[in-house]
């Protein structure tokens, strides 16, 4: 796990050493081992890294990494899983290697395939790699958008990094919020596609690749991989099999994933991903390392008991870490590491939890991605029973009970989202159950001339398919867990210097789940994640609870009903001179919230936003 920064430009930038040099030191975190600058002889090209070593901790592997015939140039975060197979397969081919690293074996991939080598990799990545016989920047994300890549064009010039710090670490960058990327915010808590929160920034987004050519300055973006279509032809799934092909897939993903030259652990919370993470580990190691963190004084999201179930059954080295006091005083930092804002409270404990786990070892093993796979959220569970009862019912007829229920219930009303959800075309659609900001709400906190491009938006990037929970499964996938989920796992355990690995998102995995596994094995109007669950039964102890969820969160509610976490809260909000956010409407936000209504969330999104603003200078 690393962190990249470069510029590629078609006119010499002789003096953006120093630029190059700053973006990289605003990376520092995700690499403390090792950094390097390399800049090609003509200054058309420079490139950047920080370097967490992971697979091969000698001075053989420091990037930039320069091929052997001194043509190919890489910066490359995060790992190819799959390295030792493509370097036997390469060698094969009379490819020959002088160090132990998976960074090598991708400049020999590049060379022998060219651009379609990232079809080759299992793994997670964002890299940049420059061909300097074709003139040429090569730039790639991984399928599920694990590692981040911020882009920024500006005229014959295009600048790079893992976080948008490393950009913004230019004085002359421009901060100006991009209004659609805030509307996006607002409404769904993220950022979805290639936007950033700055107009004319971009995320390349995951599955894609890029090139940008230094004589030309032409540029072109495309997609290596797509989630594929559920194969419904065979009348009859076979549950054995699937079961079968599901565990040896996890449990080769595992083994790939502990492969390191760094102490690794597996982050226990005792749930089903973790757990079947932690039964597959103990498959292919002798030593496997567990980890539990406990939050002292909130006993309802304990998992402790859970943990030392299935660490005692399997045998392993269980830790049971204490996180400390939760404070305010995080937020302002959690603000300047996230570069974006994002609506999801459990950025605190993810990063409490990371930084605790890194006192033993380098890498963690997590369950990410579970819950979109194989349908996991409640919200699937509902959505499901909301079905029934509106088919017989005209659709004209539910929207006006869902636009009146939006009109006449207040902000934060208890199942007010899912009222509204009522009016949505089960045919077509995707309710936005799990949004923040409605489109009244939007315009009330922005004014009346507020554009809100959001909704369409969201519309535009809902899946196609005649099954509601495929349509919302591979929403999630291809929203919220690669805008939310992954960002907050990423930016949080990197601030820590850890690396998180997700055996569940190995791309045969996702392939598996969404091309073989039917919507009757994933989620039922009463059941979740009924497939993972079979698995759980064959592998995991007998009093294993499989209904039990609670991933990590904290108490927001209690928090904010007074105290020190309310009066934050309130004084970023509402006592600035020059407030971005209408305080007549944030001011019902909060009555409505100490009326018990379900507001946490929305004054999480607006106070970690301004914090953000301040932070970074950004203006409208």
């Amino acid at each position: 796990m690393c962190g990249i920064a470069g510029w590629a430009s078609t006119q010499p930038l002789a003096g953006a050493g120093a630029e190059l040099k700053s973006a990289v030191d605003a990376l520092r975190h995700r690499g403390p081992d090792d950094d390097g600058i390399w800049s090609s002889p003509d200054c058309h090209v420079g490139l950047g890294h920080r370097r967490l070593a992971i697979i091969d901790l000698s001075p053989a592997a420091h990037q930039p990494m320069i091929d052997a015939n001194g043509e190919l140039v890489v910066v490359f975060n995060g790992e190819i899983y799959n390295f030792l197979d493509l370097k036997a397969q390469l060698t094969a081919k009379g490819h020959r290697f002088r160090t132990a690293s998976d960074t090598e074996v991708l400049l020999a991939t590049y060379r022998e395939w060219g651009v379609e080598c990232v079809t080759h990799f299992n793994g997670m990545f964002s890299f940049a790699l420059y061909d300097a016989a074709r003139r040429r920047l090569f730039l790639a994300r991984d399928r599920a958008g694990e590692k981040p890549l911020y882009y920024h064009r500006q005229d014959s010039v295009l600048r790079f990094g893992s976080e948008l710090k490393a950009l913004l670490s230019d004085p002359a960058m421009p901060r100006r919020i991009d209004p659609v990327a805030l509307d996006c915010y607002l409404a769904m808590g993220y950022i979805p596609g290639d936007r950033s929160i700055l107009r004319d920034v971009h995320k390349l987004p995951p599955a894609h690749a890029m090139w940008f050519d230094v004589d030309s300055g032409r540029s072109s973006i495309w997609r290596y991989w797509g989630l594929p279509s559920l194969d419904d032809t065979a009348p009859d799934h076979d549950e054995s099999a699937l079961l079968a092909e599901l565990e040896g897939l996890l449990e080769d993903a595992v083994r790939r994933q502990l492969v390191a030259d760094v102490p690794v652990g597996v982050l226990l919370s005792g749930g089903v991903d973790s757990s079947l993470v932690t039964a597959m580990a103990v498959r292919s190691a002798k030593h496997v390392k567990t980890f539990t963190v406990r939050f002292p004084g909130y006993g309802r999201y304990d998992e402790t008991e859970r943990a030392r179930l299935i660490a005692r059954h399997f045998g392993t080295e269980h830790l049971e870490l204490e996180a400390e006091t939760t404070s305010v005083e995080l937020l302002p930092m959690l603000a300047r590491q996230f570069d974006e804002p994002m609506v999801d409270s459990s950025m605190i404990p993810t990063y409490l939890v990371s930084r605790l786990i890194r006192e033993h070892c380098t890498v963690a093993l997590g369950g990410d991605g579970g819950d979109e796979l194989f349908g996991g959220y409640g919200h699937y569970r509902r959505l499901l029973w909301l079905q029934r009862p509106s088919r017989p019912l005209p659709l004209p007829f539910r929207r006006a009970v869902a636009s009146a229920a939006s009109s006449l219930l207040p902000v934060g009303f208890h199942g007010r989202n899912w009222l509204d959800a009522f009016g949505a075309d089960f045919n077509r659609d995707v309710p936005p159950v799990e949004g923040v900001f409605d489109a009244r709400t939007r315009r009330r906190l922005m004014g009346g001339a507020w554009a809100m491009p959001a909704d369409a938006i969201r519309t535009a990037r809902t899946p196609s398919s005649p099954d509601v929970l495929q349509r919302a499964t591979r929403m999630d996938f291809e929203n919220y867990l690669a805008e939310d989920i992954l960002v907050k796992v990423d930016r949080a355990s990197m601030l820590s210097s850890l690396e998180v690995r997700a055996p569940f998102l190995d791309h045969r995995i996702v392939e598996f789940a969404f091309e073989k596994v039917p919507s009757t094995l994933k989620a039922t109007p009463h059941s979740l994640k009924i497939l993972l669950k079979k698995l759980c039964a064959r592998i995991l102890p007998r009093d294993f609870d499989q209904q039990h969820k609670w991933g990590f969160s904290i108490p927001l509610t209690d928090w904010l009903s007074g105290g020190p976490w309310a009066h934050y809260f309130h004084d970023v909000l509402m006592d600035g001179a020059e407030p971005f956010f209408d305080k007549h409407t944030v001011q019902n936000l909060f009555d409505g919230q100490r009326k018990g209504r379900n507001n946490g969330e929305r004054l999480f999104a607006l106070t970690l936003f301004e914090l953000w603003r301040h932070e970074y200078g950004a203006t409208l």
